[in-house]
């Protein structure tokens, strides 16, 4: 396996303007990363108002990934492929492939897109209204994925929010979808958002893995953090609510949170996975130290499993 960063675990630093996408890629390098995954909060690489691309920089990133030798290894967009508008679902299909363009323009072989909302509303989450959604949600990974096909592209999804996670959820597309270029991107703390034992998803989930965001969480008992956080707000080290309302989670540096990491990079391993992993931190620590001090818990962990 090889370990990188992903840009969000330096979201503060790119938002702030702090640093620039591609000072982070130096960054990354520089701390041993083998790899870094874009995820495009503080930087654009397509204007969707205006239908642009932002050319520029993307050639920035392709020159500084190749001088650095710091290869990119997945680009991650928001979405809601289930808008309750026919004509709006096809807007946003067309919109994700214009990212798919620009993942293509990058040399990149993955790219992750959301079906739902992560902030589609708690009471619309139900398995009925997932049964319902589903044929639709299908159909554009389908269509999405035929796309990415055409230039070499694997489209991924990951388990993210609070309606297209879960194992079963997931498993259970990425069989009706059927193509190739078409799995999972598995992150290992999401599951608990949707109150799941992220052990046994992630050992579920594993075979069907063509990346791997490694996270960690502090999960508490909401009742013992009344008045700390919310549903939706997950960076920066704030509390939220997992799906049933009765756990609070915050991001923590890798390995030091509740997560058995070891257990899980574990299972990942012996299912053969060996592709790309990318740390994700989205802690309340300085996202320098975050990145830096989860990078070398993962290398650690590895070399000892």
């Amino acid at each position: 396996m090889k370990i990188g960063l992903t840009s969000y675990s330096m979201n503060n630093y790119i938002q702030s303007g702090m640093m620039s996408v591609c000072e982070v890629m130096r960054f990354a390098k520089e701390k041993g990363a083998e790899h870094i995954e874009l995820v495009p909060f503080g930087f654009t690489l397509h204007d969707d108002a205006k239908d642009t691309f932002n050319e520029p920089l993307i050639a920035e990133i392709r020159r500084v990934s190749e001088e650095i030798d710091l290869p990119l290894s997945n680009y991650a967009v928001l979405a809601d492929l289930l808008k309750p508008d026919a004509d709006a679902r096809r807007a946003e299909i067309e919109r994700l492939k214009r990212h798919i363009d620009v993942a293509a323009k990058l040399g990149l072989k993955f790219m992750r897109h959301d079906i739902s909302s992560f902030r589609r509303p708690l009471e619309s989450n139900t398995p009925t209204a997932f049964e319902r959604e589903f044929p639709v949600a299908a159909a554009a990974c389908q269509e999405l994925a035929d796309y990415a096909a055409r230039f070499g592209v694997t489209t991924l999804v990951e388990n993210h929010g609070f309606f297209v996670n879960g194992s079963d959820r997931i498993i259970r597309l990425i069989e009706t979808v059927d193509r190739e270029n078409f799995g999972m991107l598995l992150d290992t703390g999401n599951f608990a958002c949707v109150d799941e034992n992220c052990m046994v998803a992630v050992k579920k989930c594993a075979p069907y893995a063509k990346m791997v965001h490694l996270k960690d969480f502090y999960i508490r008992r909401a009742d013992r953090l009344t008045g700390n956080g919310g549903l939706f707000r997950c960076d920066s080290g704030c509390w939220f609510s997992s799906n049933s309302g009765e756990s609070m989670l915050r991001g923590s540096i890798l390995a030091q949170g509740d997560l058995d990491i070891w257990a899980i990079l574990g299972f990942i391993k012996d299912s053969g996975y060996d592709g790309n992993v990318s740390v994700e931190f989205e802690g309340m620590e300085d996202g320098k130290i975050g990145s830096e001090t989860g990078m070398n818990a993962a290398r650690y962990i590895l070399e000892h499993i």
